[in-house]
């Protein structure tokens, strides 16, 4: 089946470079240039109507089926703007609820509440039931007392390695998390389908052919398997199994290698350390206002010996790492793995939020991929004026300093740690938002993060990313014109959603 694409502007790489018409074969680009110079006889027309396509756009790092809770079951609190605003969302939902129901909200951030949720508030709001409200960023999260009852945590509970429990307040940060999600009703496969299917539609509505999902655990990575065998995936999915989750000392297998045209999983996922917008991010200097320099979440030892195994065994490593302190470890690992098992796969650091020049030099020198949220730049800049302190300030995501420093940078969203999705937000704080002076990239580069980087990033960059013949013909489609127009306005130009050139929509007869 052969499919022609015309009438716009043809973007066959991340740059201002356009041509007239895009020829499609079988989900394959066969080639892309001018209309009177491809052989378009029998092929299915599709109008582009003035738009732009580009390669289909890659959010490298999205919470799937999180991004799906909250559009279905869980309670949104993203847009709450203060703890009274909150408390009334609280309430509205306890009174929605069955007896007995956990109550599950996500999204709070103190920065525009002017405070965080307490146990003695949401004992309040919610009496007998439990609670549990997790903070925007999914490192620090709230409960009320049956919460802590049902998971057997106490005054005198210690806390697991890698996170802190602060009874009195009914906060609990990183891996501590972990006692609590273990003590509620476990998901089932079809609520993890739901959630996903709802997430993939979202995402690719938004103009994303692909996605990373950065932390499946054994149920999740079953309900993505059920899923691709049945043909029901929207978009290409690449996953990152995570080895070790919160809550105790307990690490998951490496999971079973699986690729098909729309599901991979090779990877493996690590936390070494928290978040920057709610200080627990491991860094060097004390956080302002909190006096505390973040949480580690494993001994170097440890994680090197995790992900010697799976490295060894051929997984590539995606690990979490935002403070300088967390990056300095894990490009440790990492060169030490180099080092001693050369030849291996390429490894990625998700974040990569406060590099210094050693560690973009080192990540260079490995071939690390590095995935950053430019729309941070925007959502959160306010919790890192709140908490970054000085001495790290000129270090808040230095996009333009990871491209200058040869890197393969793959942006994403993080969703749903922001309330902002959209592509072309991110594009916008890229170019326009940066936190450093003089950190801002260019439009072709912020494009190229997007398109080439997400591909390499999710592992096929040979399949994907451009549009060059033989390539699958996956697309985003633009209204507007990027490049004649001023970023603040392009989060308002419409997208039409990410396209898998083997699955054509409307379209006309040639």
């Amino acid at each position: 089946m052969s499919t022609l694409y015309h009438g716009g502007s043809i973007h066959p790489w991340a740059d201002a470079r356009a041509v007239e018409a895009l020829l499609v074969r079988d989900g394959r680009v066969v080639a892309a240039g001018p209309l009177d110079g491809l052989d378009v006889r029998g092929a299915t027309r599709v109008d582009l109507g003035g738009a732009h396509a580009f390669p289909g756009f890659t959010d490298a790092h999205v919470h799937v089926w999180k991004v799906g809770q909250l559009r279905t079951t869980l309670l949104d609190l993203r847009e709450a703007t203060s703890l009274d605003d909150l408390a009334g969302r609280v309430a509205a939902r306890h009174a929605a609820l069955p007896e007995g129901a956990w109550l599950w909200g996500r999204g709070w951030n103190e920065a525009r509440l002017g405070g965080a949720p307490t146990r003695d508030l949401l004992d309040r709001l919610a009496p007998g039931r439990p609670v549990l409200l997790t903070r925007t960023c999914a490192h620090i999260h709230a409960v009320n007392t049956p919460a802590l009852e049902l998971a057997g945590i106490q005054a005198d509970t210690p806390a697991p390695a890698g996170g802190e429990i602060d009874f009195g307040r009914g906060i609990l940060t990183e891996t501590a998390y972990g006692l609590v999600y273990g003590a509620m009703p476990e998901p089932t496969q079809a609520q993890f389908e739901t959630w996903i299917l709802a997430g993939l539609d979202s995402l690719k509505a938004l103009g994303y052919s692909a996605v990373t999902d950065p932390a499946v655990d054994p149920p999740l990575y079953a309900a993505y398997r059920a899923l691709d065998a049945a043909g029901h995936l929207p978009i290409r999915v690449n996953l990152l199994s995570i080895r070790r989750p919160d809550g105790g000392a307990a690490t998951y297998p490496l999971p079973d290698r699986h690729q098909s045209p729309m599901l991979r999983c090779d990877s493996v996922k690590f936390f070494a350390d928290g978040g920057l917008s709610g200080a627990t991010a491991a860094v060097s200097v004390p956080f302002k206002g909190t006096g505390t320099r973040g949480v580690l979440r494993f001994d170097t030892d440890e994680l090197y010996a995790l992900a010697c195994e799976a490295h060894t065994a051929g997984f590539r490593i995606g690990t979490h790492a935002i403070g300088d302190v967390a990056l300095t470890q894990v490009l440790g690992v990492y060169q030490r793995l180099a080092r001693e098992y050369p030849g291996g796969p390429r490894h990625r650091i998700e974040h990569f939020g406060l590099p210094n020049a050693e560690h973009l030099r080192l990540a260079r020198a490995l071939n690390v991929i590095v995935v950053p949220q430019p729309v941070f730049l925007h959502e959160l800049r306010a919790n890192y004026d709140r908490y970054v302190p000085d001495a790290l300030a000129g270090q808040v995501f230095p996009l333009r300093a990871m491209f200058d420093a040869g890197l393969d940078v793959a942006f994403s969203s993080d969703g749903p740690v922001v309330r902002e999705l959209r592509p072309m937000s991110g594009l916008a704080a890229a170019v326009a938002e940066p936190y450093v002076p003089g950190q801002a990239v260019t439009l072709p580069q912020a494009l190229g993060a997007y398109t080439r980087g997400g591909a390499v990033a999710h592992g096929d960059g040979h399949e994907r990313g451009t549009l060059a013949s033989g390539k699958h013909a996956d697309l985003t489609i633009i209204e507007g014109n990027l490049f004649d127009t001023e970023p603040h306005s392009w989060p308002d130009i419409p997208v039409r959603g990410g396209v898998l050139a083997d699955v054509t929509a409307e379209s006309e007869p040639a």
